[in-house]
């Protein structure tokens, strides 16, 4: 029997940097619909940086079936509401509220939560068999819109296209990568150094756009 807990979850070390990135992802949420997409924009590379780092952190315990399995959803949840939902909302808001867009960011949203879901069956089923750490993941991992929707953003911003059409494209690309079964090698800590210079640049590339918008 489950020993009684005064709060229920769990609160250690290994799902701080989870949590954060759940509340950046939210706060990212309500810039959106603040029309303050700069600042959404931020946010949600805050939260893909959490996201880069908590499975490591996470590694760094001796954690139990239960806390494993914890771990597991809580990090694909977190993944729903900022890599999932937040883009859908924001693409939908930067179009003036367009219907078709919103069909497609909703569509886009569905895309992510059957990826998580399916990942999350798939990587029970191999911790059971294996204590091995995964080494792909099937799928375009959802995380990967924390480095593309800034770019897009920085694009537009700076006048290199006008319109919507290449947001709506990228849903439309990354919802399908989304759900396609092909194999990518999990990023190691040469790929995980790449991923955090990109994400400078594209921080200080935002920076200047946000003295730009003052």
């Amino acid at each position: 029997m489950e020993n009684r807990k005064r709060v229920l979850g769990y609160y250690d070390y290994t799902v701080i940097l989870t949590y954060l990135g759940m509340l950046c992802s939210f706060h990212a949420i309500l810039m959106a619909i603040n029309e303050r997409y700069w600042d959404s924009v931020i946010l949600l590379m805050i939260a893909g940086f959490f996201d880069m780092l908590d499975g490591t952190v996470a590694n760094t315990k001796v954690r139990n079936k239960d806390e494993k399995r914890f771990g597991i959803q809580i990090d694909s949840l977190c993944d729903l509401v900022g890599f999932g939902i937040m883009p859908g909302i924001f693409v939908y808001m930067i179009s003036g509220k367009s219907v078709p867009v919103g069909v497609i960011s909703s569509l886009y949203a569905l895309a992510a939560l059957i990826r998580l879901s399916y990942f999350n069956v798939c990587e029970e089923k191999r911790q059971d068999k294996s204590e091995g750490k995964r080494t792909h993941f099937t799928g375009l991992p959802v995380t990967s819109i924390a480095i593309l929707l800034p770019v897009a953003f920085l694009i537009q911003e700076k006048a290199v296209f006008k319109g919507i059409a290449p947001y709506i494209l990228l849903l439309v690309l990354c919802g399908a990568g989304f759900l396609s079964p092909f194999e990518i090698k999990k990023p190691d800590i040469k790929a995980k150094v790449f991923l955090f210079l990109l994400g400078l640049l594209e921080a200080l590339g935002l920076l200047f756009l946000g003295w730009d918008l003052i």
